[in-house]
């Protein structure tokens, strides 16, 4: 049996939109990875400190508390021991403004909503890899 591209991982979607959060975390699931849902900001911090995710995948505009401001807390967090966790914003976002806020506040991807199937796990593994 061929091995599942994600095994091994831990992904923390977080996701405001419940269908959206489900269809991420099923594609994910069939390629190997656990995955930790959160429908905010405050939920992704708790999942972060309890699950330790080796990838994050978070929308930027969230009620509660956005991806900008998980991004900080997360980044806040492992400052006191924890390891860089990569983070990759989903947005629909779309000028290039946009683009280079997100990467400037240190989101290690970008992925526009919509996005593909196939275009989720190769932003995935290029993070991962790099």
């Amino acid at each position: 049996m061929p091995r599942k591209p994600l095994a091994d991982l831990t992904i923390l979607v977080v996701e405001d939109h419940d269908d959206a959060r489900r269809y991420i975390k099923i594609f994910l699931r069939q390629l190997g990875a656990n995955v930790i849902e959160a429908r905010n900001a405050i939920e992704g911090l708790d999942a972060i400190k309890t699950h330790h995710p080796t990838l994050v995948l978070s929308d930027i505009a969230m009620p509660g508390g956005g991806g900008f401001e998980l991004l900080r807390e997360i980044r806040a967090f492992e400052r006191g021991g924890e390891r860089a966790v990569p983070v990759i914003a989903m947005t629909a976002l779309v000028s290039s403004a946009d683009r280079q806020r997100i990467l400037d506040a240190g989101f290690r991807a970008y992925l526009r909503k919509p996005f593909t199937p196939d275009r989720l796990l190769e932003t995935i593994q290029s993070v991962l890899t790099d």
